[in-house]
């Protein structure tokens, strides 16, 4: 059973994420104590959290984490703006990044930790 949006916030606060601003379907959080972005992202009824690209190189870690599903595809939404852009459905470039569903707390309270330790790492 996927994690529903106000859970995944409640969550998110527990864990010293700090939030910056929502607009439409994102919200950007940083990480506890540290300067790195992410996306909580709502689209059709779907809750999702959205990292930078660069964390590409990690994502088999990622999936290994019990209870947490990686998307295929990108995730593209203009309103992610600490993300990088490229060209996707449109002449212009849009805001991207690579995207993770949850079963359950303890998967989102794994992937916020194993984000935390790559980037003290």
């Amino acid at each position: 059973m996927a994690i529903e949006q106000q859970d995944m916030m409640a969550l998110l606060s527990e864990l010293e994420c700090r939030t910056n601003f929502t607009i439409k379907k994102a919200t950007e959080y940083m990480l506890p104590k540290l300067k790195e972005p992410f996306y909580l992202f709502v689209d059709a009824k779907q809750v999702q959290l959205v990292i930078r690209p660069a964390y590409e190189v990690f994502k088999a870690d990622f999936a290994a984490l019990d209870g947490v599903s990686v998307k295929d595809k990108y995730c593209h939404y203009s309103e992610m703006t600490r993300f990088p852009k490229r060209v996707h459905k449109s002449v212009n470039g849009i805001h991207y990044g690579l995207a993770f569903s949850f079963d359950n707390a303890d998967s989102v309270k794994a992937f916020i930790n194993k984000m935390v330790s790559i980037n003290q790492g």
